[in-house]
Order: structure tokens, then C-alpha cells, then sequence
């Protein structure tokens, strides 16, 4: 849920409420029971993007190792993939039982 701040223009007291979207604006000062008006505030973070720092605000030295990295971890498991062989069934070695000579 947001938290929404409110100045009281009558005692100059700041309340910050924790609100829901769907909540009616505060009106009342609780305190002096004034008329408050909802101040506009900075918010704590912002998303953009990805949403990941390495990818979004990294420097562009860090972003160029971090895709060094992905593109050969990216070929290391291509190779293993190459590496692997097929398996294949061997078929089952018919025995002859032991003759009796």
C-alpha cells in the first residue's frame, strides 16, 4: 500500500498515512481536526526497465563484462551439448549354454 502525506493548514502538522488506491483522501487533521491538503513527495525507487541494475544502470564497462560473461557461459553449454554422444543400445550378447562334451 502507498504512503501518502498530509500537511494540516491549520497546526502545520505532517501525517504520513498508509492508504489504499481505492481509499478516500484524508480531510480531517487528526490532530487539531483542521483541513489538510496531500502533499506531493518524492518516491523511495523508481522501475524502469528490466528492473535489474546490472542490466539498466550499470556503467558501460560493467554492462560489456556482464555480456562477456553471458555470451561464453552461452558457448561453454553449446559445446557440452556438441560433446555428447548419442546413446545408443547395445544389443544383448546371446549366450550358447556350455556344451557337454
Amino acid at each position: 500500500m502507498p504512503i501518502y502525506e498530509y500537511e494540516c493548514k491549520k497546526c502545520g502538522k505532517c501525517h504520513e498515512v498508509m492508504q489504499k488506491f481505492s481509499d478516500a483522501p484524508m480531510a480531517i487533521c487528526p490532530d487539531c481536526g483542521g483541513q489538510v491538503k496531500k502533499l506531493i513527495s518524492n518516491t523511495t525507487f523508481v522501475l524502469k526497465g528490466s528492473g535489474w541494475y546490472v542490466t539498466d544502470y550499470a556503467s558501460p564497462d560493467r554492462k560489456r563484462a556482464s555480456e562477456q560473461k553471458k555470451k561464453s557461459s552461452d558457448n561453454k553449454s553449446a559445446d557440452t551439448k556438441k560433446e555428447q554422444k548419442p546413446e545408443t543400445k547395445t544389443e544383448a550378447k546371446k549366450t550358447s549354454p556350455p556344451s557337454d562334451k
